[in-house]
Order: structure tokens, then C-alpha cells, then sequence
């Protein structure tokens, strides 16, 4: 009797993640519903639900550029029924340039898989009197503060490369952050604000339809539906050349064989034609790497973005 006391919590955990998912799996979004995260969130939850066996519920918990729905993970119970979609501006943009950050991007979460890398895109409301990147320039320069941009929110990637892109070309915006990048497209389509700094997916169609003008892409390579638009490193601005990425992570301490069960779920729905068909007419590029992988892909993000942060010398607290 004593050895099967002194066994049974050793034993608990193993048997839990055997029996995992025994319930519907919450799946926490940082950013408000309509923008990129969102997107890429309900089109992998769909697969993922159907590969693990149970129904994968997608919470919108916007604010702080993603702080805060990414806290509200990391406190959340290690047990697998608790994920979230970890972006660059969580994990990186928000930790590297925010000392007030409530979470550590290295230690509070266990990564699981990058689910897709996508470009970011400068654009701007076709009233904006600019056809190109020199352009938008100059006439920033001729009007310093008369125009605005419009981010994700404070501490996001969007937020991020605004500053960062005044800061390289010596030229002043109005910084108006929003809660996601849905609300934050919205105003700019609506004149709003003057131009906004996205990732591509959420804006894709805007541009496609002529209601957005796109003057450059952080991207390897022009991206195929946009062959007029150049990549930032094309247009002078190669510091401003790196992609967008979205990731799935759980609180830290999720044990390892739970993790494995959610990474091969997740693999399995990244590799459904629909859903990859879906994601790539977005603009996305599939992965579906190892935690391992992850883990130091979100490490090496971070190094690049205290790294900019720091020549830019830009704080936001």
C-alpha cells in the first residue's frame, strides 16, 4: 500500500496525458478578432479539434499589443487544455522594448510548433497622396506629424516597425494603437488613419481589391500576387525586411508527452490540403517545425528585436 501511495503521483501525470483531450481545448488569440492572428488561429483550430478528437475554442483576449492575452496563458494551468497562438509582438517586440512586460517570452511557455510565417506590409488609405515608398517619404518630410499609422497596438511588431521605419528614414508619424490589427484595418480603410503597418494575410484582399495601396513588403522575395510591390531590402530599408510568424505554445510545465499529442495534431491539420490551401491564399507560408525548432526560432527573434530596439533606442515604457 505504501509503494502505490508513493507511486501514485508519479503516476497521476503519465495517466492524464493518456487520456488527453478528455474536453474541449481553449485556444487563447492576444489580439482582438479580424486581423492576422485571429485568421491563422481559426483556420488551424478547425484541424486541430478534428486531429486531437475534441473541440478547439478560439478566445480573442486583445490589449497591450498581445501582453495581455499571452499573460493570461503563461497563468493558465499546465495541463494541455489551455493553449495560445504566440506572434513576433509577444514573444519578442513587446518583451524587448517594454520593461513592464508581466511575462518572460523563454520561460513561461512551452513552444509546440511555428504554424505559419507570413510577410508584413506597409500600406496606406488610397487618399494618402503617395504611390511609392520614396514618395510616402518625402511627403512625410514635407509634413512632419500631419499623418498618421495605425498598429496593432502598443508594444506590437506593427507598433515596432512603425517606429522603427521613422526612426531609419528621419521622418515623424502619429502613433494610434488599437487593440488587434482587425480594428486598426478598419480606420485605415475608413481614411482614419493615414497608413498602417500589418501583416499581410488581414490586408491582402484590401490591396488585392484596390481599397488599400501597398508600398513595400518584409518578405525573401516580392510576393507573387503583388509583383509591382517591393520587398523593404529592394527599396532601401532592409532593416525592416523580416517576416511575421505565428506560433502555438502552452504554459510553461505542460508535460512533454501532452506536448507531443498537440504537435502532431497541429501537423496533421497544417498538412490538410483545405486548411494549407486556405493559409497560402492568405499569404502564409506553412511550417510545422519541432518545439525545438521553435523554441529557438522565438529565442533568436527575440535577440534581433532587443538588438533593434536598442540601436533605435526605442522604449515604450
Amino acid at each position: 500500500m505504501l509503494l502505490a501511495l508513493l507511486a501514485a503521483p508519479l503516476a497521476s501525470p503519465a495517466a492524464h496525458a493518456q487520456g488527453y483531450p478528455e474536453r474541449p481545448v481553449r485556444l487563447i488569440v492576444p489580439f482582438a478578432a479580424g486581423g492576422t492572428t485571429d485568421m491563422v488561429a481559426r483556420i488551424v483550430a478547425d484541424g486541430l479539434g478534428r486531429a486531437l478528437g475534441q473541440p478547439v475554442v478560439v478566445e480573442n483576449r486583445g490589449g497591450g499589443g498581445g501582453a495581455i492575452g499571452a499573460d493570461a496563458l503563461a497563468k493558465s494551468a499546465p495541463d494541455g487544455y489551455t493553449l495560445g497562438v504566440a506572434t513576433v509582438s509577444t514573444m519578442a517586440t513587446n518583451p524587448a522594448t517594454n520593461a513592464q512586460t508581466p511575462y518572460d517570452p523563454l520561460k513561461d511557455f512551452t513552444p509546440i510548433t511555428n504554424l505559419v510565417n507570413v510577410p508584413n506590409v506597409l500600406t496606406v488609405n488610397p487618399k494618402t497622396p503617395a504611390n511609392t515608398l520614396q514618395e510616402f517619404i518625402a511627403l512625410l518630410k514635407s509634413e512632419p506629424g500631419a499623418y498618421s499609422y495605425a498598429s496593432a497596438g502598443t508594444g506590437s511588431i506593427s507598433h515596432l516597425d512603425g517606429e522603427l521605419f521613422k526612426s531609419l528614414t528621419g521622418t515623424d508619424m502619429i502613433h494610434v494603437p488599437y487593440r488587434g490589427s482587425g480594428p486598426a484595418l478598419n480606420d485605415t480603410l475608413a481614411g482614419q488613419v493615414s497608413a498602417q503597418f500589418d501583416n499581410l494575410p488581414s490586408s491582402y484582399a484590401h490591396i488585392q481589391a484596390g481599397k488599400l495601396r501597398a508600398l513595400a513588403v518584409a518578405a525573401p522575395a516580392r510576393v507573387a500576387g503583388m509583383p509591382d510591390v517591393p520587398t523593404f531590402a529592394e527599396a532601401g530599408l532592409p532593416a525592416m525586411n523580416n517576416m511575421a510568424w505565428y506560433g502555438l505554445v502552452a504554459p510553461a510545465g505542460v508535460p512533454a508527452d501532452i506536448v507531443a499529442r498537440v504537435h502532431d495534431a497541429a501537423v496533421k491539420a497544417l498538412q490538410d490540403p483545405d486548411i494549407r490551401q486556405r493559409l497560402m491564399d492568405r499569404g502564409s507560408l506553412v511550417d510545422g517545425g519541432t518545439p525545438q525548432a521553435y523554441a529557438a526560432l522565438i529565442k533568436r527573434e527575440l535577440e534581433l528585436r532587443k538588438q533593434i530596439a536598442d540601436q533605435q533606442n526605442i522604449r515604450l515604457n
